[in-house]
Formats: C-alpha cells, structure tokens, sequence
C-alpha cells in the first residue's frame, strides 16, 4: 500500500525572507513531535544541509536542476524519502531565481517533484500592499500548487490581523506567522552560514515556541499529505577500492551525502582528518580531499606533518585522488594570510601557493562545466582565495575548459599531475563514472 506522508517544499519571494529559519524549525519541531523528517535543500549549499542534519538526525540531501537531470533528482528524492513520516525540502535564494531566468529555481523543484509549496513572505513595514505580490507568486505558474503562506517578523496580533485579510482576498491558505523576535536574527555569515558557529539553547527553544504558538502545524501536515514516489534505485556495487575521505568540523567538510553513499558503492570508506597527524589508511586506492575552510585551519593542517607527507608521496606515487578547491588548496605549496610575514606551507604536491590576504581575495562564484575524459562534469565554484605564483612556483596547463551556467568561458583551471585530479570546481558526481576520471592513468 502506498504511503501518504507530509511532503512540502519551503519558498520566498527573496532571500533574507526567514525560509531558513523557518524550514529548520519545522524541521526540528516535527522531529520532537515524533516524527522522521527526511530534509532537502534545493542547489549546491553544504551548509544549511548540516543545520537540516542536526535538527532531524537523517543527512540532508541536495537536489541542484543545474548538476543533475530530472530523472537523477527524481531518484534522489524518492530514495532518501524511504521511511520518513515527513519531507522536508528548503528552496533556495527566491523561488523563481535560477541559474537561467528560472531554470533550477526552487519552483522548478516543486513543479518537479509535484511538492506544494509553503511560501514565507517577509512582512516587515508592509501590510495590504503584499497583495500584489503574493497574487503574482500565486498565479506566475500555473503548474505550481501553493499549501499556503508563512509571514515572518510581523509586528502585532493587529498587523497579522491586516495580513490574514490579504490571503482571504487572494484565497490563499494563511499557515501563521513568526513575530519580529531578536534571538531569531542571524549575525554575519563566513561564505553563508557558519555552521562552527554554535546557537543557544534559548533561540532554539524560543523559535519552536514561536512556531507552536503561531503556525497551524496540524493544518500544513494535513494539507502537504501526499502519496511517496515509488523508489526504484538499483544500488549495485562499482568497485571494491578501499577509499581514503579527508573530513573534520570545518577545513574538510563540503561533503554531499549522496556522495558519501556513491563511495561506498565503489567500495569501503575510511574517514580520516587531516589536522590529525596520522599516514593514511593501508591500501588506499582512491583519496578525496573535498572542500571546506583549510585557510582558517592552515597552522593545525600545517603541523600534522605525518599526514601532509603520507598524502604526498600517495600522489607522488601514482595514487589516484580527487581535490576540489579547499582540498586542492591543501596540496599547494602554501597559504599566506593576512597578518602573516610569509607562507605557511602545505603538501607542496602542486606547483602553486594560494593567497587569502585581502588585496587578493575575490569572489569567485557561480556554477561550472566541462569536459573531460569523455564525460560532462557539473559543479559550482565558491571561494575568496586566490592562486598567486613565488618564484619558481607556475601553474600548471588546464586540462579543460570550464564554461559557466550560460555557456559562456571562465578560467578556471582544472589540473591533472599524475593521478590526481584538482581544481577550484567542487564536482556533483552523481551521475558520472569515478573509474572514467582516472581512464588514462592505469
């Protein structure tokens, strides 16, 4: 018999509406009514999925329109879902902004996984004149079904008063609303939110107060309760590696959890934190070093001399291994910081230092393709560092050209020495063949 659960997708007009806030404390609510929460989040973000995990005790996972088909994203989500009691899914930025006008926008995930949409809707100095735009988020897409709406930091019982009126004329569903409240505003971000950054008891006991007294809980479950899509993955094995996983709290810790379960399809996984100074395991077939923080961590990566040399003479000795951006920085020559006289070093295995002072930082953004040993690999670039050449240090030759969401030409190298294969890119392997990375280097 098919199971009928909560399944709703969280939205905003614009980012900075509360979707967040609001997305983890459902979350963490129907986690203590005794619920199984299954979350999502839409796009590439790695770290509101860590607050998702943290509230609902199941990884989150990420479904991005840009790095996956349909039928991928379709896959992941039925997959995941399998003995949840409710699903869970935060949009991203608007709803209707993607990488292209609205391709893989929040709406087209909905639209996708046929997910009703909450929308939260900021009604801060605003009242009657959300009508309008609340009547061009409903009715923009035809193909879109609304559960309702959410309005946050909302300044009396009277102003939500004003507020229920507009959803009685549009005919919406009103779920509640959020009050304006201090300990529910979030400080600056590092690159986002900061997930070393550790929240108060108090604020987390304060917003599931808030939401018990002010949303229709029991209306949104009743409303958002669908049929679960059948889940036909086959998850046959791929390999018997033994694979090496650099991963700790922050420098190493851009992680997706489908990749996490696509490697140990490939074989076993050994899990290993670089500011440890340890060799790596016996036996690695395959290192991945993923993104993270590794500059704000540079002097306990710098120290964990055991570790920076095992790593080094693996690639040095044709050890195949896989570094995205935080990871790639790891193997430089080095990292200089602002404050600092000179480089700290690291591996040294690639050719090149990297800067984070502030006369080199700049924002290097966006999502990324290109081609490479016959395969198309997607993924996104997010980062402030920068490359920079000392003397007899060089970049090595780009063994791709990487395009960006619209087609259009960006320099950003992709590197391959030996067996390893790195660049700023941090990659969605989803749907690509690892072993096919290394074809050429048997």
């Amino acid at each position: 018999m098919t199971k009928n659960i909560p399944q709703f997708l969280i939205a905003a007009p614009t980012s900075g509406s509360g979707k967040t806030t609001v997305s983890r404390g459902l979350m963490a609510l129907l986690k203590a009514r005794g619920l199984n929460v299954q979350p999502y989040k839409c796009g590439s973000d790695y770290i509101d999925t860590k607050f998702h995990e943290r509230a609902c005790g199941r990884p989150s996972v990420n479904l991005d329109l840009f790095m996956a088909s349909e039928e991928h994203v379709r896959k992941l989500y039925a997959r995941y879902a399998v003995g949840a009691d409710a699903c869970v899914v935060e949009g991203m930025m608007g709803m209707f902004d993607g990488y292209e006008r609205d391709r893989g926008s929040s709406a087209e995930v909905a639209r996708l996984l046929r997910l009703p949409v909450v929308l939260v809707v900021d009604a801060r100095s605003a009242a009657y004149s959300l009508a309008p735009l609340l009547q061009g988020f409903l009715h923009f897409r035809p193909d879109i079904r609304f559960a309702g709406v959410i309005f946050n930091r909302v300044g009396s019982a009277r102003h939500f008063g004003m507020l229920q009126e507009v959803c009685e004329d549009l005919q919406v569903e009103c779920l509640g609303y959020l009050p304006k409240d201090g300990l529910l505003e979030q400080g600056s971000r590092y690159l986002g939110l900061d997930f070393s950054e550790q929240e108060t008891e108090e604020a987390c006991r304060r917003l599931l107060e808030l939401l018990e007294a002010h949303i229709r809980i029991d209306r949104l479950l009743e409303i958002t309760s669908l049929s679960l899509p059948e889940n036909r993955t086959e998850n046959e094995r791929l390999g018997n590696r033994r694979i090496a996983v650099a991963r700790n709290s922050e420098s190493f810790s851009f992680l997706y959890t489908e990749h996490l379960d696509l490697l140990n399809r490939y074989g076993e996984v050994f899990f290993f934190n670089p500011e440890e100074s340890a060799p790596l395991p016996d036996g690695t077939d395959l290192l991945y070093l993923p993104g993270g923080y590794p500059e704000k961590h540079a002097e306990a990566l710098r120290t964990a001399d055991v570790t920076l040399d095992s790593i080094r003479r693996y690639i040095e000795g044709g050890g195949k291994a896989l570094a995205e951006c935080g990871g790639m920085i790891y193997l430089s020559q080095g990292i200089c910081q602002d404050g600092q006289p000179d480089f700290l070093p690291m591996a040294g295995v690639l050719p090149f230092s990297i800067s984070n002072r502030k006369e080199d930082r700049r924002l290097s953004l966006g999502y990324r393709r290109f081609d490479y040993n016959g395969q198309t690999l997607y993924g996104h670039e997010f980062h402030y560092t920068q490359y920079v050449q000392r003397s007899g240090e060089w970049l090595l030759p780009t063994v791709a050209q990487v395009y960006n969401a619209r087609g259009e030409k960006v320099n950003t190298p992709v590197f391959r020495y030996k067996n390893l294969l790195a660049s700023y890119t941090h990659l969605y392997w989803g749907e690509i063949d690892l072993n096919k990375l290394f074809k050429n280097e048997e």
